[in-house]
């Protein structure tokens, strides 16, 4: 049985590691090709020969030797690392233009051992990479297992267009009368479809762009069905399909009883839709960047509605300046004193990772995922660095037999609450996605394919108002580590009536509720969910909650649920769409807290900042050093100096009656001198 593509992308990964930086024409060149044709499990000596002799058609040339032979497939030239290869090649043509017609191959190769190009010699398609990308140009070499590789188009890397082209499909639909949760639970399938296409937990890359292409009609009436065909094929087991099932749809696999149980009415599709669904299929979303689903979620929601609920993708960098003061900046730390440890270093490395699988984390404002999708990816990359810190020996990465067994991390240590359901279903397919990213990398180091299919385990993403449920309902208190996020930003002159009474009643503050931003709740309700254990939190926020008349109204019943500052960002710009001046608090249990606060402080709020470290930080972001840390200034009726009660000062609000000009003036002054003073 030949082996699947993850597993030759592992294999070529590997290879990539063992040959990097050595490259002698004469001594390594015929353990270079074994080890390369291994790759895809073929014996080279079983189809191909070295230093086949060719005889010159000119008889004042002398004959020549092809390094690497395969009659009528394939000739390699071999050269020493840093060699003219466009030498190489003209060599390697003669040697094409000599053999007889019967043995000349259809592809040739030149190599220095850390280059590779290849010619497609039939369709004269190229391909030139680094040894070190191997394992993104396996398909190239299908020729070796059998398989001729397709022509595609060219594939850009997924970007924003490729977020846009889904939401121009869901917006076709919607128009089309297609709405609500089918729309968006189709959505949501088929961007985990058009991911699983390009990263191997298909059998074949670009399966279904070829199933689309092939079997669909141009003018998309059949598309439906044929989706809804995919879907229960996706979410039914090898042994308990049918016999008579269509080959094509037999080949997909199971993936999940989650992601694809539910049966859902599927739309008419017509030519422009399928168009749109092959055109995104072109994206090559095996590059994906977890920006890609706050941008799309952006892209299928209206402005009005991102406005009433305050909702706002999180970039990745305003991610990291939370989550890296909040948890990953210590654990890097104690990673990098556990492997430079001369004695126990194995222990402490083992400590630190059983110490990393126990942590748990919950975004209560979770909107598409980002913030749980960056910190599972720094996590699994941290966990990755430490694997091969254990199993490096002698400089060279242990081969293991089974590469699941290595990672203890999954995405069922990550929660989250969003109060819309289409966002909600894009953060737990985003989770996904970021663990096959994971789980491929790791496999590359370790030289094994690993995909984690049928998705056995889930993300714990509950739909519904963070403001409304309990949240140790979705993850109990006691059992969370790191609560983070960015709450929606909604000021208090524009909250929805709902939205200010919820504001008034976690608050406990009498009237309308102050003038609290909507965000305050989440810190507030955040601050007595973290205080009684052991858990941090960290929230990005408006800046309007450490400034004025709102740090009286929030701080202290922060202060009184029994948190403290355990670090800070000062205003900064929003590095988004939105044109948000923020800040970033980070709350810890009292008694709890980091010995010394982080405060990052910006030049007009833009650029990179520049980090302080304090004993304590009072609420308006600035060292507590000769004031109590508890310090606010209250909102008084009174003068506090006993001196006469301003009620309301001058205001323009005669509409215009005593306004004068600068003639009006000097007549009135003619008329009037002692008025002088009061004009």
């Amino acid at each position: 049985m030949r082996l699947s593509w993850p597993e030759i992308r592992a294999n070529a990964a590997r290879f990539s590691e063992d040959w990097a930086g050595k490259g002698y024409e004469k001594g390594q060149t015929q353990s270079f090709y074994d080890e390369f044709f291994a790759i895809f499990g073929v014996p080279r000596k079983q189809v191909a020969v070295y230093e086949q002799r060719v005889r010159a058609l000119d008889a004042g040339r002398s004959n020549g030797f092809i390094d690497l032979f395969w009659p009528g497939t394939l000739i390699a030239e071999q050269k020493s690392i840093g060699r003219d290869l466009t030498r190489a090649m003209d060599q390697a043509l003669d040697y094409y233009s000599w053999l007889p017609e019967v043995q000349r191959p259809r592809y040739m190769m030149v190599c220095d051992f850390q280059r590779f190009e290849l010619v497609d010699l039939e369709t004269r398609r190229e391909w030139r990479f680094p040894l070190a990308d191997l394992k993104r140009h396996v398909e190239a070499f299908g020729f070796i297992i059998g398989v001729q590789p397709r022509l595609f188009r060219n594939q850009s890397p997924v970007n924003r267009r490729a977020s846009e082209l889904m939401g121009r499909l869901h917006n076709a639909l919607a128009a089309d009368g297609y709405t609500g949760h089918a729309l968006e639970r189709l959505l949501v399938r088929l961007l985990f479809i058009l991911f699983a296409d390009d990263t191997g937990i298909f059998e074949r890359k670009d399966q279904f762009l070829t199933f689309l292409e092939q079997r669909t009609a141009a003018d998309g009436r059949d598309l439906g069905r044929w989706l809804g065909e995919l879907f229960q094929v996706l979410d039914t087991p090898p042994d308990r399909r049918q016999r008579g099932l269509d080959a094509d749809l037999a080949e997909f696999p199971y993936l999940n009883g989650e992601l694809f149980r539910e049966r859902i009415d599927m739309p008419a599709f017509d030519h422009a839709m399928r168009d749109m669904l092959l055109d995104a299929s072109m994206f090559n979303w095996g590059e994906v960047s977890p920006a890609i689903f706050g941008s799309l979620f952006e892209s299928v929601i209206d402005r009005v509605t991102r406005r009433r609920q305050g909702a706002h993708y999180t970039p990745e960098q305003a991610i990291l300046k939370v989550i890296e003061p909040l948890f990953l900046d210590d654990l890097r730390a104690e990673f990098d004193r556990a492997r430079a440890l001369r004695s126990g270093r194995e222990r402490a490395l083992r400590s630190l990772h059983e110490r990393m699988a126990a942590l748990t984390f919950l975004d209560p404002a979770c909107g598409a995922g980002n913030f749980l999708v960056v910190a599972y990816r720094e996590l699994r990359e941290l966990e990755r660095e430490l694997l091969k810190e254990l199993l490096t020996v002698n400089g060279q990465v242990e081969l293991v037999t089974d590469v699941s067994l290595l990672s203890r991390l999954n995405v069922d240590r990550f929660f989250g609450i969003e109060i819309d359901e289409f966002p909600a279903m894009i953060a737990q397919v985003a989770l996904w996605m970021t663990d096959h990213i994971a789980n491929t990398r790791l496999a590359e180091d370790f030289g094994q394919h690993y995909a984690r299919i049928p998705l056995v385990t889930a993300p714990g993403i509950r739909h519904a108002d963070a403001l409304e449920i309990d949240w140790n309902e979705v993850l109990p208190a006691e059992r969370c580590s790191f609560v983070f996020g960015n709450p929606p930003f909604v000021g208090a002159k524009y909250q929805t009536e709902q939205q200010r009474a919820q504001v008034r009643r976690l608050a406990a503050l009498p009237g309308s509720g102050g003038t609290l931003d909507y965000v305050a709740a989440w810190f507030i309700k955040g601050a007595h969910y973290v205080a009684p254990h052991d858990a941090h939190l960290g929230f990005v926020s408006t800046n309007s909650i450490v400034q004025g008349e709102q740090v009286a109204q929030l701080w202290p019943t922060l202060f009184r649920a029994g948190v403290e500052i355990a670090f800070a960002h000062r205003t900064f710009v929003w590095p988004g769409r939105a044109a948000v001046h923020c800040v970033i608090v980070g709350l810890a249990p009292r008694g709890n807290e980091p010995a010394e606060k982080r405060l990052y402080s910006y030049v007009d709020g833009k650029g990179e900042p520049a980090e302080t470290r304090h004993s304590a930080l009072t609420a308006y972001l600035f060292e507590a050093r000769e004031v109590d840390r508890h310090l606010v200034i209250k909102e008084e009726s009174r003068p506090i100096n006993g001196a006469a009660k301003a009620k309301t000062g001058v205001q323009m609000i005669d509409n215009g009656l005593y306004t004068f000009d600068s003639t009006e003036r000097a007549r009135f002054l003619t008329e009037e001198p002692e008025a002088a003073p009061p004009i």
